[in-house]
C-alpha cells in the first residue's frame, strides 16, 4: 500500500512592503515672470550636421541673420494640443535641490517623487510639459557668451503665470504635507526655469519664483 507524502505549505516573511503611491494637484500661481528658453532647433540641426559630416554647418566669421521673432518662437514649448508649458522635469529637478534645504536625502526623493505630465511637446514628444496658464512675451536681455563677449538673448516670459502641478510619491518616505512643503520651498527658494535663484551659472534674476495655493 502506498500512501501519499502530506505537504506543508512554506510560510514565507514579506520583508518588502507594497509601495504606497500618493496623487495630488497642487496649484501654483507665479510670484515673478516665468521664463523660458528652450534649445534651438536650428542650433540642434547645426551641431547634427557637424557630427555626421564632421564639419561645422556654417563658417562662424559669417553668421547667419536672425529673425528675433523667429528666436522668441523657438524658446516656447509648445504641447501637441497647441497649448504652451514648461518642462515637467524642471518641477522633480527642484524638488530634489530642495531637499538639500531640509537635510533630506536627494538620492532618496529621486527615487520617491515624480511629477504627472499634463501633455508632450510636440516638436520633440519625448518631453513631458506641464500647462502654463499665461500668455507669452517675447522679452529681450542683455546677456555675455563664456568669452564675455556681449550679445542679447531673446526668450519667451509669461507673467501673471500660474499652473496645476499633478505629483505622485512614496508616501512612506513623504506625507502629504512634506510634498505641500517642499513645493512651497521650490517656489520661495529655488525657483524653475531661466534666471532663477537655483541656476546653475547664476545667483538668478528674480525669476521662475511662485507660491502654492
Amino acid at each position: 500500500m502506498v500512501t501519499a507524502k502530506k505537504t506543508t505549505a512554506k510560510k514565507e516573511a514579506v520583508v518588502i512592503p507594497k509601495p504606497n503611491i500618493q496623487y495630488a494637484t497642487f496649484p501654483i500661481k507665479g510670484t515673478a515672470p516665468l521664463v523660458i528658453h528652450r534649445f534651438s532647433s536650428k542650433t540642434k540641426q547645426e551641431m547634427k550636421q557637424k557630427m555626421e559630416t564632421g564639419k561645422a554647418a556654417s563658417s562662424r566669421k559669417n553668421r547667419q541673420p536672425k529673425d528675433t521673432d523667429d528666436i522668441f518662437q523657438e524658446s516656447r514649448y509648445i504641447s501637441s494640443d497647441g497649448w504652451d508649458g514648461f518642462n515637467a522635469a524642471s518641477i522633480r529637478n527642484a524638488m530634489i535641490s530642495a531637499c538639500r534645504l531640509v537635510g533630506f536625502k536627494m538620492t532618496l526623493a529621486k527615487l520617491s517623487i515624480f511629477v504627472d505630465p499634463d501633455g508632450w511637446d510636440e516638436k520633440e514628444p519625448q518631453i513631458p510639459l506641464i500647462r502654463i496658464n499665461g500668455i507669452p512675451k517675447k522679452q529681450e536681455d542683455m546677456a555675455r557668451v563664456s568669452t564675455g563677449e556681449p550679445y542679447v538673448t531673446v526668450r519667451a516670459a509669461y507673467h501673471g503665470w500660474s499652473a496645476n502641478v499633478k505629483l505622485h510619491w512614496d508616501a512612506d518616505q513623504f506625507t502629504t504635507q512634506d510634498i505641500s512643503n517642499l513645493l512651497y520651498r521650490v517656489g520661495l527658494q529655488v525657483g524653475i526655469g531661466e534666471g532663477r535663484p537655483d541656476s546653475k551659472k547664476s545667483a538668478g534674476l528674480g525669476w521662475g519664483t511662485f507660491t502654492t495655493e
